[in-house]
């Protein structure tokens, strides 16, 4: 039983595509962070 592309190619877009939105959501909510604890310091 190998894997069926067809699966893949339907999916390998989706899932780049929702690991792309949270590493922005990740550096967005890092540089809040950052930022608050600057002013906080």
């Amino acid at each position: 039983m190998g894997i069926d592309w067809r699966i893949v190619v339907v999916l390998a877009p989706i899932l780049i595509a929702a690991g792309w939105a949270g590493f922005n959501i990740l550096a967005v909510a890092l540089g809040q962070v950052q930022s608050f604890l600057n002013k906080e310091g």
